[in-house]
């Protein structure tokens, strides 16, 4: 027999069956392999990426397509470490929102999952944390340590710390997990008693979202596997055992840009080469966030800005 058509398929998370909600898909950002539609539970209401690849799938495709960013030697990293390190990154933060939680203040233990080459690492420290990262990218976290900072590359339900941890950030993570429930569960022996997971994500019931349509940028086949609005985030939280302290939206200009970058240039099956124009995608951002963003501060209020920021609690 073959596969069942997508609205019989089974929800990743309650095991009810799916409904069709976008077909024909493809990565608009990287142009790697493959059709994908997005299909929402109806029982649950999570929307979710079918098919999703397999482990090893994502795995290669990560390798190849997500790489550590940008070579140590290049220039252009070069200038955007200058830019993240620079008063006027902190005052696009102040201006914006702050997706990645870099103009945070605190004080105690931070893990930072996925922390990549470590800039968020850095930005984290500098505001009083004592931070370390989990990445499983060897060749990142081994830039990370160059600048460092104490790294771990042991997958996160085998990780075990020497001491807990007051904050453990997921930056961008959560959709990318393949059991969410479960990364959420296994987040929670890290922390200490009254420690707090900061996430940001996407908000698949954002304005920017409906605009958009197939072009939203967040849909990130095939990498983003979940797509989380307010309501389906919550639940996850509760089943992992957790209770939400705050819950905001809002939209980054530079999510807007890049949706612009998606309708504008992505081909099935090649890099967008508009996305990759760094002169077009700040031009479009500066040009969002000035003349189009300040518009539409009431989607905070109605939960319907693009990035969703949750911080919460073990129960």
């Amino acid at each position: 027999m073959g596969a069942p058509p997508n609205h019989h398929r089974p929800c990743g998370i309650c095991g009810q069956t799916c409904r069709l909600r976008l077909d024909g898909l493809f990565d608009g950002r990287f142009g790697g392999p493959g059709v994908f539609d997005i299909v929402e539970c109806s029982h649950c209401g999570l929307s979710q990426t079918w098919p999703r690849p397999a482990a090893s799938e994502l795995k290669e495709l990560y390798e190849r397509f997500y790489n550590a960013g940008i070579r140590p030697d290049s220039a252009y990293r070069g200038l955007r470490e200058r830019f993240f390190y620079s008063g006027l990154y902190r005052l696009w933060l102040s201006w914006d929102g702050d997706m990645g939680f870099h103009g945070r203040r605190g004080a105690g233990r931070l893990l930072d999952v996925g922390c990549n080459e470590g800039r968020g690492l850095s930005l984290y420290a500098d505001n009083g944390f004592q931070v370390e990262g989990l990445e499983l990218n060897e060749s990142a976290a081994a830039l990370a340590r160059r600048r460092g900072f104490r790294v771990h590359t042991a997958p996160l339900g085998q990780f075990r710390p020497q001491e807990p941890f007051d904050v453990v950030v997921l930056a961008n993570v959560l959709e990318h997990a393949w059991d969410p429930v479960q990364m959420l569960a296994e987040v929670r022996p890290l922390l200490r008693p009254a420690g707090e997971i900061w996430i940001s994500c996407p908000n698949a019931d954002s304005l920017w979202r409906r605009v958009f349509g197939r072009a939203w940028v967040n849909w990130h086949v095939p990498f983003h596997l979940w797509h989380f609005s307010p309501a389906t985030l919550q639940m996850v939280l509760q089943q992992a055992g957790y209770e939400i302290s705050t819950l905001d939206t809002y939209s980054p200009a530079l999510w807007m840009a890049q949706s612009l970058c998606v309708s504008l240039g992505a081909r099935k099956g090649r890099t967008n080469r508009v996305m990759r124009s760094a002169p077009m995608a700040a031009g479009l951002t500066l040009a969002a966030r000035a003349l189009v963003l300040p518009w539409f501060r009431h989607l905070n209020r109605s939960l319907t800005g693009d990035c969703l920021l949750v911080t919460a609690r073990g129960r």
